[in-house]
């Protein structure tokens, strides 16, 4: 049995890989029973799986990223206003293979507060100028040199409303409407005194932080659940990836979200929105670590079709295949990984070698072709190779790391690279990585990532398909845990066929969803009941965010985590960073 680590949102756990004479055999048996198992889940019609009892998640404090930030004022005040100012919120460190989870453990610098503040000024004068305020301020002041209350109290409620994510008390509004007043007669113009106390509300802790809040389950004595509106942005920000609109804040007001039907008919509105799109496109941007194109780069002399618009293509290419595959079309995750649909540009038409029209057009690879799924598209092939070449030992890591959820350990510091220096002129990547698995200290890392890796070496750094490689024919042939291919067909087969591969994204889907990592020591039966619903119901991943966001564990909390707590954390974490009030 050979060691590797394989990943759970909580960490790190040793698994035991077959051998390799051993692995056809168990790797064949272990796809009849997945297939057996879902059968025996669908065979009398409908399920009888219950979700189990569960201490639910912690409460977070989890700062917005950037782009729930943009889509925030972008719903709130317009796109226009929100794509005039760049998304001030700092990048997030990965957590356990998702930005979204590393969210819930970072704060701000000074430098940060301060472009925090500089964009909020943006956005508040703006959203006075005259021409936005006919339609965003939903009064006309008595004068415009002089201070409204009543028409600045109007504005500020319904907007702090959807800025805070929950109603603000009679005693926020008022001293928001005092700032606006003072900001008045101090600059003889209602819209700057308005202006004002509008950036003091979009630089408060609660608008840039997640605070999430609890309340005893009237249902379940002694335990919490999160509080009605803690619950519409949790939804909110899974399913779209932006504050909860004024609907969804009435659920929360009016106490449908905390019925049964209630929330079932808010979740069946939600998944049926436009926004979802953006949703699915966040989660799945972050699972596939799509952040790493800002800093991607080929080198020109070796790949000159390759350009930073290529790139920004490869990324897109694949979103929208991903989001025609699980949301229009609805279709079986797992295909995703075989699929010969996909979209087409002209800057990518080059390095597929296939005409196409202006914009972006549905293509299908003929059958016949080696592209087939999401692996051979440009976006995987370009990420995970070095500028000047490709790299089996990246591809083979990304494979496992990105849809595996297993973790492939860094090199030891103490490496010898002298057999590789030494080797002369090689002519193929095969021949390169021989060497390294003829070295101890690299051998278990490279014997889990290159076998697979080398299945791909069909395509080069970007991704442009050959033969040969120094014109020598190039070996494609590999293993996959125990399923034996020939080719990148082969490998999309196998992994698509992966046991691993729903239990990954159901992981991901959750921890996303939850705000955080999840701790298998407590999740882990949690998580075995939305994978087995996932089989049952086909792999389809809109059935799978249904199931988490209506689920008892979504909602409830973890004993021992009181909400004052955590809201005096967020305080505290901003409170030596940002100005109360603008200079």
């Amino acid at each position: 049995m050979r060691q590797y680590e394989n990943k759970t949102p909580s960490g790190t756990a040793e698994v035991a890989v077959p051998a390799l004479a051993d692995q056809p055999r168990q790797g064949a048996l272990a796809g009849w029973l997945v297939m057996a198992a879902a059968t025996l889940l669908t065979a009398c019609g409908g399920s009888e799986l219950a979700e189990p009892e569960s201490s639910g998640t912690p409460l977070r404090v989890r700062l917005m990223t950037g782009e729930q930030f943009s889509n925030t004022m972008a719903d709130i005040f317009g796109a226009d206003i929100s794509n005039a100012v760049p998304a001030p919120l700092p990048p997030l460190t990965r957590t356990d293979g998702l930005l979204a989870s590393g969210a819930a453990s970072v704060g701000l610098t000074s430098d940060q507060a301060q472009q925090l503040q500089q964009a909020a000024t943006a956005i508040a004068a703006k959203v006075v100028d005259k021409k936005h305020r006919d339609f965003l301020i939903p009064c006309k002041p008595e004068s415009l040199t002089e201070p409204d209350n009543l028409c600045a109290t109007e504005f500020l409620k319904e907007t702090g409303r959807l800025l805070y994510r929950r109603p603000l008390d009679e005693m926020h509004v008022s001293v928001l409407a005092d700032v606006a007043a003072d900001g008045a007669l101090q600059t003889d113009d209602f819209y700057a005194g308005l202006a004002v106390a509008l950036e003091v509300m979009l630089i408060s802790p609660e608008v840039i932080f997640i605070v999430e809040s609890s309340e005893p389950d009237p249902d379940n004595p002694g335990q919490e659940r999160l509080d009605a509106f803690t619950l519409a942005s949790r939804l909110s920000f899974f399913l779209w990836n932006s504050a909860p609109d004024a609907e969804l804040l009435d659920a929360a007001e009016n106490g449908e979200l905390d019925t049964e039907d209630g929330l079932a008919r808010t979740v069946e509105r939600m998944l049926s929105s436009s926004r979802l799109e953006d949703g699915l496109r966040a989660f799945f941007d972050d699972m596939m670590e799509f952040d790493d194109f800002a800093s991607l780069a080929k080198d020109p002399v070796v790949y000159p079709t390759v350009t930073g618009a290529t790139l920004a293509d490869a990324r897109e290419q694949t979103l929208r295949t991903v989001i025609d595959h699980v949301l229009i079309r609805d279709l079986d995750y797992r295909d995703l990984f075989t699929t010969r649909n996909t979209f087409m540009s002209m800057n990518l038409a080059a390095i597929y070698g296939v005409p196409t029209n202006n914009g972006w057009v549905p293509y299908e690879f003929p059958e016949d072709s080696k592209r087939a799924g999401l692996l051979t598209q440009v976006s995987f092939l370009a990420a995970h190779s070095h500028s000047v070449r490709s790299s089996p030992t990246l591809r083979g890591k990304a494979l496992r790391e990105l849809f595996l959820c297993q973790v492939v350990p860094p090199p030891p510091p103490d490496v010898d690279f002298s057999l590789l220096e030494d080797a002369g002129d090689v002519a193929t990547a095969r021949e390169r990585i021989d060497i390294h698995t003829t070295n101890p200290s690299c051998a278990g890392c490279h014997l889990i990532t290159d076998p697979i890796g080398l299945a791909l070496e069909n395509f080069d750094g970007a991704g442009n398909y050959r033969e040969k490689e120094n014109n020598v024919v190039i070996d494609t042939t590999g293993v996959l845990d125990g399923v034996n291919y020939g080719d990148p067909d082969g490998l999309a087969v196998a992994l698509r066929d992966h046991e691993k591969l729903p239990t990954c994204l159901v992981n991901r889907a959750y921890a996303y969803g939850t705000g955080g990592p999840v701790d298998m020591r407590s999740d882990r039966e949690v998580l075995e009941f939305f994978e087995a619903r996932f089989v049952e119901q086909g792999y389809k991943v809109k059935d799978l965010l249904r199931d988490i966001a209506t689920s008892q564990v979504f909602k409830q909390v973890r004993p021992g985590n009181r909400s004052e707590a955590v809201v005096a954390s967020a305080s505290s974490i901003v409170q030596s960073h940002l100005a109360r009030t603008p200079n």
